[in-house]
């Protein structure tokens, strides 16, 4: 407690500081921000919504706060060229790491193409972000990779189309730097990757057009992979201590690119990945319905995602059980409610029971147990220990043995949200989920465990204080998944352009 005091005294002279510092300087080009930010919690941790959806800056630990600086320039979309540069650092304490680099990029745009080099925070697919449980394949839930990322981010009209249909999409290719927090993390014999890559696709389609019929449809396919490094591992059927040297030449990269199996390697702990697919690779189909009139100031949309661990997934080898189904609706401008979001997630398939590679006395292949963001050799779908994609499948963070398994991958759940503006300088949001968990196939439990999750946040941005603005988040967790927890969280910023 001692400590969070002196961290908010500090807080407030830094903040003072450092605005005094930034808004001296002439140019009107750049964005800055400085926050601070303090939690304190009941339970063994803190609550979920106080620490999941935050672009991995948040801590398990039921005590705890940061410091944070930012200085950006941003894109100047007027014009065919212009660059953009970000440095968004933070001093943590009770974190994973104290000092952490959240983003740090550089970019250049030519008409509508992107290149970006560095870590950012980003915001892709087509679900709600901001009041949503979280995007199944890439979600807000764990730090940013530092990657080199091409993207055409806004939706661009086809040729020949009269504007009816537009696309875009991304690719990117990055590396994680968790290795040395993995290591530390699972201790000694513990299964974690060192030095993975990771990759990235993604091409959306859009038809329809708001000014001439309200309603609009998007669909899109995205992909992504884990390959390279050195793998460390316990083996699950014999025990014994492994280590696998992932290759990572130009071969693997374009069969990480190009989901392809094959090549000539000594090791035969890969005989998996050479018979199947170089990498963990995972994907999700995503669609979405938007009806919004133009001359009735409400609005509707329908989203879905249908996540794959492996090609069985990707097409119809298997029934499409699974699935994240959203609905949102935007209201008519009013003090109680802006916009409301449900969500429907089960994850419980998984391709089925039975998983079987076919041999000579049993040529039979059955492609189940897929496992959700589970892999042996890659150190499974987290960076940080945060599930990279949809939270409410509870990352490995969790993990009592602080093993990197995702344990609970098969859960059906509900998830609310909404958020308002009672007043012009006071805003508000609310996340509610329920979900049950069945275990994973590999990590079975005894009884389906509940688990319950609560967010209330009001945000009060003072009109008479340009930039300031103060955030207190309320957050509760129930049920024997996660245990009983209740907390409180302040966050105190001051932002404004140079």
């Amino acid at each position: 407690m001692r400590k969070l005091i002196t961290l908010c005294i500090v807080t407030f002279v830094a903040l003072g500081a450092t605005a005094g510092l930034f808004d001296s300087l002439p140019d009107s080009t750049y964005r800055y921000r400085v926050e601070a930010n303090a939690s304190i919690s009941s339970g063994d941790h803190t609550p979920f919504w106080l620490m999941n959806n935050r672009f991995g800056l948040s801590s398990i630990e039921k005590s705890n706060g940061y410091l944070r600086a930012g200085l950006f320039r941003e894109m100047k979309y007027d014009r065919r060229f212009s660059w953009d540069f970000g440095v968004d650092l933070a001093v943590a304490y009770n974190y994973s790491s104290t000092f952490i680099v959240q983003q740090l990029y550089g970019g250049v745009r030519y008409r509508s193409l992107n290149l970006t080099i560095g870590s950012k925070e980003r915001q892709e697919g087509l679900v709600n972000h901001r009041l949503g449980s979280g995007d199944m394949l890439l979600s807000e839930n764990a730090r940013p990779i530092p990657q080199v990322y091409l993207s055409m981010p806004e939706y661009q009209p086809v040729p020949g189309t009269k504007k009816w249909l537009s696309a875009r999409g991304y690719f990117s290719m990055g590396w994680y730097t968790d290795s040395d927090w993995s290591r530390d993390h699972v201790g000694y014999h513990g299964t974690y990757n060192d030095g993975r890559w990771f990759h990235s696709k993604g091409l959306f389609l859009k038809g329809g057009n708001l000014d001439r019929f309200p309603l609009t449809i998007e669909g899109g396919l995205e992909m992504a992979c884990q390959f390279g490094g050195t793998a460390y591992l316990t083996d699950m059927r014999s025990g014994k201590w492994l280590v696998v040297k992932m290759p990572t030449g130009v071969e693997e990269i374009f069969k990480a690119i190009v989901p392809m199996g094959g090549g000539d390697y000594d090791d035969p702990n890969m005989s998996g990945e050479t018979t199947n697919a170089i990498g963990n690779h995972v994907g999700q189909w995503s669609a979405a319905l938007t009806w919004r009139p133009k001359n009735i100031p409400w609005g509707a949309r329908l989203y879905y995602q249908h996540f794959f661990d492996d090609h069985s997934m990707m097409f119809f080898d298997h029934a499409w059980r699974d699935m994240l189904l959203g609905v949102e609706i935007s209201f008519p401008k009013n003090p109680v409610i802006s916009t409301f979001v449900y969500e429907y997630l089960i994850t419980k398939d998984q391709s089925g029971a039975v998983y079987w590679d076919k041999t000579d006395d049993v040529p039979e292949q059955v492609s189940g147990v897929d496992e959700y963001y589970n892999h042996d050799f890659f150190g499974h779908w987290q960076h940080w220990g945060m599930g990279m994609g949809n939270p409410l499948i509870i990352s490995p963070i969790y993990n009592a043995d602080n093993s990197l398994w995702f344990k609970h991958n098969r859960v059906k759940g509900h998830h609310f949200g909404w958020e308002g503006s009672p007043h012009p300088d006071v805003d508000y949001r609310v996340l509610m989920s329920y979900t049950r968990s069945w275990g994973s196939y590999y990590f079975l439990i005894p009884d389906v465990l509940h688990n319950f999750n609560a967010l209330v946040e009001v945000k009060y941005r003072p009109h008479r204080l340009p930039g300031w603005a103060a955030k207190i988040s309320l957050g509760a967790d129930g049920g024997r998944l996660l245990g009983k927890s209740f907390g409180a969280m302040l966050t105190i910023s001051k932002s404004g352009w140079l």
